[in-house]
């Protein structure tokens, strides 16, 4: 039996930096990958690992975002005085599909069987299966592993509907193997995965709406923050039905007609063409043999600890399989973590308090720490400061200011605990105030880092300079004003 200091089994992103990470440490390192997929780059075949960032999840949706948002940008010229330009209407599904696999294949590479084979990564396609607490099968062999990670991820939850699976539906899996362009389209759940194809999709051509079981879309962002991008969507024709649920799906006439359940009350029915379901996510645990080495384990996924250890110590559970955040850049995060912990004798932690996290939309919600409802739900104090875009003088040359903010909630020391930007540049714009919160550097130290004029960052100083407004009380103005008359005679 073959014998290493790593097995890996799923070749997500997690999977792929502990596996490269560990070789590159020098342990021998085993990967298993169930589902390769084949890529073609620069006229050769690829087999790519990747799991859902690469094929399903991020890649594909970051090229689906960014092909509609240059449909959206044509029909917006006319804001900037540019004049005679058509406006755009349906698009051909196919070709954008195609720019989204062409976006794929470009990235396969850095994912791909032969890349990992060259880092010197032995790779099994196959799933893995846990036959003792040290030994993985895989296919018709089996490999010991004095290290075992679990990296299996996620996929789409789907709730038993009555008509739902004879109708038929995509999931983020599917979507992107989709080549025409549904007039209508139902997408059921308002968090991220949904929002951002249902914008995606609208600005394509369909005709979309929004069922969200929440009071309102992205229900883990405080209201003001949801609002902005509600009105936004709502202004691209999209139709958002929020407190409510599918709860029948009917085929009539070559349509799916949706039964739509208000939870005030109230039934309606939506025909579409198609129906996306992204209600949430499920962490594939299955076929794992958890239960017969003692890994312990419940619906939501394999319970691990904040250094990514099950109950049996030496199997580590990494990126969706086991939360409690599922992002690539988590999972990622999360690799270095059980690196650090199965090939180093200092032990590591995971920083459950700095995570960001982004919606790509249009505006993009970007975060990091508690929410503004979050912290007074805790009775946590705090203060919140706020900076528009309206003020920002490159955001009104680049036409993205109206209803955009920053805002940021301080303890007494004006310390971050939590922050939030809502604006089409604010993933990129995040990452000052996760710096600063991690580091602990105050917005007021933050108002007085010079910040390049004119650029969309200088929006955090603003904020710090909301903070610093705070500091000068009336009765130091009081005196200060005193004194300057004084220096005046």
């Amino acid at each position: 039996m073959e014998r290493y200091n790593l097995v890996v089994i799923g070749a997500g992103s997690g999977g792929l930096v502990v596996a490269a990470g560990g070789s590159g440490l020098g342990a021998r390192v085993a990967l298993a990958e169930k589902h390769p997929l084949d890529y073609t780059h620069d006229g050769k075949l690829v087999r790519a690992m990747g799991g859902d960032c690469l094929n399903f999840g991020c890649v594909p949706s970051k090229a689906l975002i960014r092909a509609a948002k240059a449909v959206q940008h044509a029909r917006e010229v006319k804001h900037f005085g540019i004049k005679n330009v058509p406006e755009p209407g349906p698009q051909d599904l196919g070709a954008v599909m195609d720019y989204v696999r062409a976006c794929q294949s470009h990235i396969a590479p850095n994912d791909s069987i032969e890349r990992f084979t060259g880092l010197g990564v032995d790779v099994f396609q196959g799933a893995g299966t846990l036959k003792s607490a040290h030994e993985v099968s895989i296919g018709d062999k089996t490999v010991w592993g004095r290290h075992i990670v679990i990296a299996t991820g996620s996929r789409a939850m789907i709730y038993p509907i009555p008509g739902l699976e004879e109708a038929k539906y995509v999931t983020n899996e599917t979507v992107f193997q989709m080549r025409k362009l549904p007039e209508s389209f139902l997408v059921m759940g308002g968090g991220p995965i949904g929002t951002e194809i249902s914008q995606s999709f609208a600005r394509l051509g369909s005709k979309v709406t929004v069922v969200s079981s929440t009071p309102h879309i992205c229900p883990k962002e405080d209201d003001d923050v949801a609002a902005v991008l509600v009105k936004k969507l709502r202004a691209e024709g999209i139709t958002i039905i929020d407190n409510a649920k599918a709860t029948k799906v009917e085929v009539k006439n070559g349509k799916k007609v949706v039964t739509v359940e208000a939870k005030a009350g109230g039934t309606s029915t939506v025909t579409v063409d198609e129906i996306l379901v992204a209600t949430g996510r499920r962490p594939n645990i299955e076929g794992l043999n958890l239960e017969a080495v003692g890994v312990k384990h419940s619906a939501k996924g394999i319970e691990a600890n904040e250094k990514c250890q099950t109950s049996v110590p030496h199997i580590w559970a990494i990126g969706d399989v086991s939360g409690p955040y599922l992002f690539t850049h988590w999972a990622g995060y999360q690799a270095g973590v059980v690196i650090q912990n199965a090939l180093f004798p200092v032990p590591a932690s995971c920083d459950y308090d700095n995570l960001p996290w982004t919606t790509f939309t249009e505006p993009e919600i970007a975060h990091v720490g508690k929410s503004e409802h979050e912290l007074k739900a805790k009775g946590i104090p705090h203060s919140v400061f706020k900076a528009h875009f309206n003020h920002n003088d490159r955001a009104i040359c680049d036409g993205e200011w109206e209803d955009y903010f920053c805002k940021v909630s301080v303890d007494a020391k004006g310390l971050i605990l939590g922050a939030t930007i809502v604006h089409p540049q604010a993933g990129n714009l995040l990452a000052e105030l996760v710096l600063a919160k991690k580091h602990k550097i105050s917005l007021d130290k933050i108002a007085t880092t010079i910040h390049a004029y004119p650029t969309l960052t200088e929006i955090t100083a603003a904020v710090g300079r909301e903070y610093r407004k705070t500091k000068l009380s009336p009765g130091l103005k009081d005196k200060l004003t005193k004194v300057n008359k004084w220096l005046r005679n």
